[in-house]
């Protein structure tokens, strides 16, 4: 690729600094077609509404609030959103801590758009979470991972690496409102679960992350991806190899890829405000402290969105769960989160999630245990483009009987934060 194009990718990151003049706002919400015209944007995998493009390769309502600015440079497309958090977390009880924390996402993508119904796209996602420490941040019933590489992190969510995904996309349409396509990433996110929480609608305004992470999305940044799929009109069948090793304690590096671990998912968006997921995966020793450890997992999800006047929206998704592996009992999880806007620049959000877990106690046994996140969100406005709101939220936490003796009952948790995020 000639140096100039990879310079106007880097743009991208900064394209939420472009004047209105220079941008072309996309869909309005409330409003996005079920397909496109040739003289619209299409999806970054085939001839679809833009909005309905998540994380990776999945997939998530047509109707979802999609209005990022774009910004032409040459033949390409330039996108880019920031949301960032800064956060006062305390969690209660002999297990609990409390921190102040920085954590969030930054995106650029490029788009390349050939007449012969060929788009190349690439993208490229930062978080800012290396800088909280390998800890972490404290997050009472969340296990998964190593924080140092010798034990396990428990009653903390781990921090994602500095990169969360560069990864090229390359589709070609064809016979209507068929396509293919080919998705490649160092890291990426294979074709496993629903869209990553932090892209989810219904809980993307919420700092916490969910306890059903490792059920559910936590292969979203695996260091190497290569998925191919076909999209016919409101269906998507896709397959990918993957690392099915976890990101090490070393949050800075680029690691190297094994494609190793095999996920296939189906995907089917039956209207505008649905998007439907069942996926498998046959994951590769996935953590560092248990490598003779393999899991077979399987995900399904529903996400319902309404996008409502004035850029409100309502959306919801339940998600599902379940892990098998080869040493030792199988285990579900479950979440079910919603954000509602009531007005403008109001989002109430909450979370109900129920895991069971092996990884919270030295013995290993199976626990079931279940968290309820409430929270809301006061934006304000301070340019077109950047907004700066002020949120907080509370958790009750509930843990088998066993556990209260050392979680000192059932103790519950709050954050603070302010969140800013530009480009849309």
């Amino acid at each position: 690729m000639p140096a100039s194009s990879l310079l106007d990718f880097a743009l991208a990151l900064a394209v939420v600094a472009a004047p209105p003049q220079a941008e072309h706002e996309s869909h309005a919400a409330g409003h996005p077609p079920a397909h496109v015209t040739s003289m619209e944007m299409s999806g970054a995998l085939g001839s679809y509404a833009m909005a309905r493009d998540a994380s990776g390769t999945s997939w998530q309502p047509d109707s979802t609030p999609h209005a990022m600015g774009h910004l032409m440079r040459g033949d390409w497309t330039l996108m880019g959103h920031t949301q960032l958090n800064a956060v006062y977390d305390d969690q209660q009880g002999p297990r609990g801590d409390d921190l102040g924390f920085l954590a969030g996402m930054v995106m650029g993508s490029a788009r390349r758009d050939a007449g012969n119904g060929d788009a190349l796209t690439l993208r490229a996602m930062l978080s800012p979470d290396p800088f909280m420490g390998k800890r972490g941040y404290p997050l009472l019933l969340a296990a998964g991972e190593t924080a140092d590489g010798v034990t396990t992190l428990t009653d903390r969510q781990h921090p994602h690496d500095l990169f969360m995904e560069l990864s090229a996309t390359w589709a070609r349409q064809f016979a209507g409102r068929n396509s293919v396509f080919i998705y490649a990433a160092l890291p990426g996110e294979p074709a496993f679960g629903p869209p990553a929480f932090m892209h989810r609608q219904s809980t993307m305004m919420s700092p916490e992350a969910p306890i059903t992470h490792h059920w559910l999305d936590s292969t979203h940044i695996s260091f190497g991806v290569l998925t191919a799929g076909w999209v016919r009109d409101r269906w998507k069948f896709e397959a990918s190899q993957f690392t099915g090793r976890e990101p090490d304690e070393e949050r800075y590096d680029i690691e190297r890829p094994r494609f190793d671990s095999t996920a296939l998912r189906a995907s089917w968006n039956p209207g505008d405000r649905w998007s439907l997921q069942l996926s498998w995966a046959d994951v590769e020793s996935p953590e560092q402290l248990e490598p003779e450890v393999d899991e077979n997992r399987i995900s399904a999800s529903a996400i319902y969105t309404v996008a409502l006047d004035d850029e409100r929206s309502w959306s919801t998704t339940l998600a599902w769960g379940h892990k098998n592996p080869n040493h030792g009992e199988s285990t579900d999880a479950i979440a079910f989160e919603t954000a509602y806007a009531p007005v403008r620049d109001w989002t109430l959000f909450g979370r109900a999630e129920w895991v069971e877990t092996h990884e919270l106690t030295p013995t290993e046994d199976i626990f079931s245990v279940g968290k309820l996140s409430v929270g809301a969100l006061r934006e304000f406005r301070v340019t077109e483009r950047i907004r700066l709101g002020l949120g907080a939220l509370y958790s009750f936490n509930s843990v088998a009987r066993e556990l209260e003796p050392a979680y000192g009952g059932s103790p519950e948790g709050a954050m603070v934060f302010l969140q800013f995020t530009a480009g849309t």
